[in-house]
């Protein structure tokens, strides 16, 4: 196994290592695991947080179950992760109503300039009249679900189909009884993250370095540890 700095490269990774890399506050980016607690954003330093959902806890609100009866016309499916040129096309129609600029491709970010994936990945896919209108891809665990990607056809925003997944994942998570669920990152200051605490925040956990661990979610914590450092002491740990 390579490193650099914040930045494995297995070669091979079983569903258990995949957990206890999660654990520890490591997430994928493209065929490698990497770790941080800041982040550059529009040329200023960001303190992230990693977050997961504890699965036996989760409570769905009133507003998420509206969303799943909302689309319950259309089929869902899972399988093993297959990119195809029907997949790509969706994500590229999904990045024209962006306001930043993500991964070039789904192949791009999920393989980077790698031909093999070291990851148990599934693709859950979402249509509508047999049209793919949204999908969401996820790594699996022993006990343990990372949610990669989500991506939807722009024509159907009004659908939430980016929650809509969410929901679907922590289903499936569910069904196969496992513990975790892990969406990836907020930034302090950043609500274009915060999507990521809507399904329900009595069941969030966040990573706190300082405190050695997993904390139960609170806002005072965020505000805490957001601020905790200076600019320059920020620029010394990236």
């Amino acid at each position: 196994m390579q490193s650099d700095n914040y930045i494995y490269y297995p070669e091979r990774l079983t569903e258990k290592e995949l957990d206890n890399f999660l654990k520890l506050g490591w997430y994928r980016m493209g065929q490698s695991l990497f770790t941080t607690h800041f982040i550059w954003l529009e040329e200023n330093v960001h303190r992230v947080f990693w977050l997961r959902y504890n699965l036996n806890r989760i409570m769905f609100s009133k507003s998420l179950l509206r969303i799943k009866k909302r689309n319950e016309q259309f089929d869902v499916s899972i399988k093993p992760l297959e990119i195809s040129a029907e997949l790509e096309e969706l994500y590229a129609k999904y990045k024209t109503a962006l306001t930043f600029q993500p991964s070039h491709s789904v192949q791009n970010c999920l393989h980077g300039d790698r031909d093999y994936n070291v990851f148990n990945t599934d693709l859950i896919e979402v249509r509508d009249n047999g049209k793919l209108i949204a999908a969401g891809i996820a790594d699996w665990g022993t006990e343990s679900l990372a949610g990669i990607m989500n991506f939807y056809h722009p024509s159907y925003k009004k659908h939430s189909l980016g929650k809509f997944l969410m929901i679907l994942k922590i289903e499936e998570a569910k069904k196969r009884n496992l513990q975790w669920y892990y969406p990836g990152y907020i930034v302090y200051r950043r609500s274009e993250f915060d999507y990521k605490l809507s399904v329900d925040k009595y069941a969030t956990e966040i990573l706190i370095p300082e405190q050695k661990g997993w904390q139960n979610f609170e806002n005072d914590l965020i505000k805490k540890y957001g601020n905790l450092y200076s600019y320059e002491q920020v620029k010394k740990q990236i």
